[in-house]
């Protein structure tokens, strides 16, 4: 499992916004990120530590008859996560489809095998 760690946030997007659910097999963080273009994101793994990074550019003109608007908003933001033991960091993976970024963190074979269910015995 992944455990939030400190990271930054400026101008247009506040912060990364993310979901963290462990699977049998592995532990999955997914951000929505709407608007964001797959090229202006970087996931990376270093000492322990993934790190998602993007970067919003967004503009809109509407020209009408009697008026002209255009809008320009930025923004970037940076979070990290401290990786739990019995992750494979060789074998994370991560995809972009319909402005929702999906990591997944496959656990080792040896985390697997040392996960076991406790039965409760009723009193």
């Amino acid at each position: 499992f992944a455990r939030p760690s400190l990271g930054r946030s400026f101008a247009a997007i506040t912060t990364l916004a993310v979901d963290l659910v462990e699977k049998e097999n592995a532990y999955e963080i997914t951000a929505e990120l709407p608007g964001i273009d797959p090229n202006g994101l970087e996931v990376w793994v270093s000492n322990n530590l993934l790190t998602i990074k993007g970067e919003k550019q967004e503009a809109k003109e509407d020209k009408q008859k009697e008026y002209y608007v255009s809008e320009r908003r930025y923004g970037s933001f940076q979070r990290s996560f401290q990786l739990l033991q019995g992750v494979d960091t060789a074998k994370i993976e991560a995809s972009f489809n319909n402005g929702v970024l999906t990591v997944n963190l496959p656990k080792s074979a040896g985390a697997q095998e040392s996960e076991r269910k406790i039965d409760i015995k009723a009193g």
